[in-house]
């Protein structure tokens, strides 16, 4: 872990998924269902739905992540061979209530303790962040759940950063923003963030603007980094 120290942090920003909830979790509990495809459906199913975000975004083309998500499950579906409308369902409906990682509430009450604001910034719509949180039993520990969905474009786009700024009313240098995405780190990091990337899966760098300032491989341990632990 960085021995990084983030000076004057008023609040901590968090991505949603695949930071504070398993992405992966869906497919997981269809797996049986799905067979011996189940990992590689669940890969590309994340593949396009970030890919889409980001062509919509350019094709100013924008829907909300909800419908979004479920173009993406279509071809992943169909790219493996599995015409199931049923199982389609199921899996949309399990994506409104994602695993979330096993340090995530212990990590956010801690926070909250230390007197942090504490938010969630996500691609996501408020319908699904709100579910996701609400199952995760995290609500009571999160001043401000953020949807994209305010300004009509997805990350990593400035004006979706500055929602935490304007939402919060906490300035770029004294917010901490946590994301398991490398781009979405590198995004904050340009908007003026500092960043902890939560490198939980052994990614490589990107090689773009900014840098995050630490790396992590699971939450809790950001708590010293923000003065917190």
């Amino acid at each position: 872990m960085d021995t990084v120290k983030f000076s004057g942090i008023e609040a901590c920003v968090f991505d949603a998924y695949g930071t504070l909830f398993d992405v992966h979790s869906a497919v997981g509990r269809h797996e049986t269902r799905i067979g011996e495809q189940a990992d590689a459906v669940s890969n590309l199913w994340r593949t396009k739905q970030l890919q889409y975000t980001w062509l919509r975004s350019l094709m100013r083309r924008h829907v909300d992540f909800w419908q979004l998500t479920g173009d993406a499950l279509d071809f992943a579906l169909e790219a493996h061979g599995i015409d199931d409308a049923a199982l389609k369902d199921d899996l949309m409906s399990a994506y409104m209530e994602l695993d979330a990682y096993p340090e995530v509430g212990d990590t956010l009450m801690r926070l909250k303790q230390a007197g942090l604001k504490t938010a969630i910034l996500s691609n996501g719509s408020p319908g699904m962040l709100e579910s996701a949180v609400r199952s995760a039993g995290i609500s009571e520990l999160l001043d401000a759940n953020l949807s994209v969905e305010e300004v009509g474009i997805y990350k990593p786009d400035p004006r979706v950063y500055q929602l935490a700024v304007d939402r919060l009313g906490v300035a770029a240098e004294r917010i901490s923003f946590q994301s398991s995405n490398a781009w979405d780190a590198v995004g904050a990091a340009t908007f003026g963030f500092h960043v902890a990337w939560v490198n939980r899966f052994g990614q490589g760098r990107e090689r773009l603007t900014a840098d995050p300032e630490a790396e992590i491989t699971t939450l809790d341990q950001l708590l010293p980094i923000v003065g917190a632990g």
